[in-house]
């Protein structure tokens, strides 16, 4: 049976289109999405799969099908036809990439404001607060850390708080101008991450939050360049040191999730890794009641015991309040180093 060209090209260009569709959702690539984000982010990953599906499809199907059918035929020794070029077929292959990446380009960008990413001055109001909290706690570090400015007295040419630009995913756009419901300040440090709940007084070596409310993450980094990263909820932000950088979302699945470094740290920067830990609104409620009570100890129940048997943690617990954490803490940042 003869099919007319017009007629084989279209059905090639339907099969290819279900095949690209199909696969575009069907990748499995992704881990589970835990928050409002990563759907909008999936998004446009399942998009740009579909089109690199389709894309390879017709480049290796044209090699292919050039290689059996232009191939050279036995006991032919004859040139091929000379070709000076094809200009409809060049304006066509440049043309098509371009209007492609031009789309996927507008569309990262409504994704990216749908974010929050285009706020600049998000986090303008609480740099002085976490930067206040931050500088509460003292640590070494192995490589050397920036030159920081007194407190007391700034140079002349520092920004005030207020006016610095943030750098990060701020609220979206409508819940600009809206506090988050959970605001936790996180300080990379070679090689752990401290999660301090400003408003309850607690630190912890775990991010514990809310299923179903917004959260916003005030990172700064002690001593050199780290990368917050979180696959499930499909965020990875930089911790700068001298800088508070705003992350805000919204995790809605109940579970626990890896937490790691991204950014090449130092020796030991493959050990620097925790977890998300999202919670019901009454399990994170009941978590957080219990940090403040192990926090505050009754020195009533206090009684004399032998250093040489007492643990790690417990023997490093008197040290760990000019750092800001609290005994759990430096258990829960052992226990991820192991």
């Amino acid at each position: 049976m003869n099919i007319p060209n017009t007629i084989l090209a279209m059905l090639v260009g339907i099969l290819l289109t279900l095949v690209s569709l199909w696969y575009g959702q069907n990748h499995g690539l992704l881990p589970v999405a835990a928050s409002d984000e990563a759907a909008q982010v999936d998004g446009l990953f399942n998009t740009m799969m579909t089109v690199a599906t389709g894309l390879f499809i017709i480049v290796q199907g044209t090699l292919v099908i050039a290689a059996i059918r232009f191939r050279k035929r036995k006991g032919d020794n004859t040139d091929g036809p000379p070709v000076h070029g094809n200009v409809p077929l060049e304006i066509l292959w440049t043309a098509l990439p371009a209007v492609v990446v031009a789309w996927i380009s507008i569309y990262s960008f409504e994704v990216y404001n749908a974010m929050g990413g285009f706020d600049p001055m998000a986090a303008g109001d609480s740099h002085a607060a976490h930067m206040s909290a931050s500088s509460k706690m003292r640590g070494a570090a192995i490589a050397a850390p920036l030159p920081a400015a007194d407190a007391e007295n700034p140079p002349a040419s520092a920004p005030s708080p207020n006016n610095l630009i943030a750098v990060g995913v701020g609220a979206s756009p409508a819940n600009r101008g809206q506090n988050a419901d959970v605001s936790v300040n996180v300080t990379g440090l070679q090689y752990a991450w401290i999660f301090n709940y400003p408003d309850s007084n607690v630190s912890s070596g775990e991010l514990h939050l809310p299923a179903g409310k917004e959260a916003q993450l005030n990172i700064s980094a002690m001593d050199v360049l780290h990368a917050i990263w979180i696959p499930e909820l499909r965020l990875k932000q930089d911790a700068i040191p001298g800088r508070t950088v705003e992350l805000r979302f919204t995790p809605r699945r109940v579970g626990e999730y890896p937490l790691r470094c991204a950014e090449l740290c130092g020796s030991y920067h493959g050990s620097m890794a925790t977890k998300l830990i999202v919670q019901t609104p009454e399990d994170y409620a009941s978590w957080l009641q219990s940090q403040q009570v192990a926090s505050n100890p009754s020195l009533e129940k206090a009684v004399a015991v032998n250093p040489g048997n007492l643990s790690d943690s417990d023997f490093l617990a008197p040290y760990t309040t000019e750092m800001g954490m609290n005994p759990e803490t430096l258990h829960q940042i052992h226990h991820t180093h192991h």
